[in-house]
């Protein structure tokens, strides 16, 4: 029970930290871009995705196989705004970026890093064809794609992911602490029972107490 324990803190301890990691990714490329550096360089995809890969280290069931998948995106946008790629060229180099991640996401299922059914690869892929046909038919305002390369998106979204994975780590610890206050209160009612017909055992038969 007491290695239960210390395993739940421990992972409770790494949840904190990727937070806290996120939260101050988030806080140096905000810096960086109200300085106006590198937001020419079409990285902001790409820094997004690295930043959760990094994180995701800490704890690979949060954030790994987004960051994954966000930084073959990532790859592939910088190489096409850096016009490394033809234009004629550029559904191919998306569909090639997901789909390597999508083959470093079942690695790391079959590793047991994330769990078989997690949902969010899909989303971001959804996210990502949502996006692409909304920029095809100009519904899309002209400052997102700017927004997108330059360094607000890593700020703003691992910012974003920090607060909400902080939220999510306090409200776990508390929920976990709750189920052990429970399990500790139904063993210590238990061997109060337990004492009690004890009691009321010896005083029927009169037998001696130890």
């Amino acid at each position: 029970m007491q290695h239960l324990f210390s395993m739940h803190a421990s992972a409770h301890s790494n949840n904190y930290r990727q937070a806290y990691v996120l939260l101050l990714l988030g806080f140096v490329f905000l810096t960086l871009a109200w300085l106006g550096m590198f937001n020419s360089f079409s990285i902001g995809v790409l820094l997004l995705g690295l930043g959760m890969l990094v994180v995701g280290l800490l704890n690979p069931r949060r954030f790994l196989s987004a960051g994954w998948l966000m930084t073959s995106l990532g790859v592939a946008t910088f190489l096409m705004f850096r016009h490394s790629i033809p234009e004629s060229q550029v559904l191919t180099a998306h569909l090639l970026a997901i789909g390597l991640g999508l083959l470093g996401i079942a690695w790391m299922a079959r590793c047991g890093y994330i769990s078989a059914g997690a949902l969010t690869p899909g989303f971001f892929v959804v996210g990502v064809g949502v996006t692409e046909y909304l920029q095809a038919i100009h519904l899309i305002p002209s400052t997102v794609v700017p927004f997108a390369l330059s360094l607000w998106l890593p700020g703003f979204g691992l910012f974003a992911l920090g607060l909400v994975s902080l939220a999510a780590s306090g409200r776990t610890y508390l929920a976990e602490r709750m189920k052990t206050n429970v399990h500790h209160g139904s063993i210590a009612v238990h061997s109060a029972k337990e004492d009690g017909r004890r009691k009321e055992i010896c005083k029927r038969f009169k037998i001696p107490k130890k």
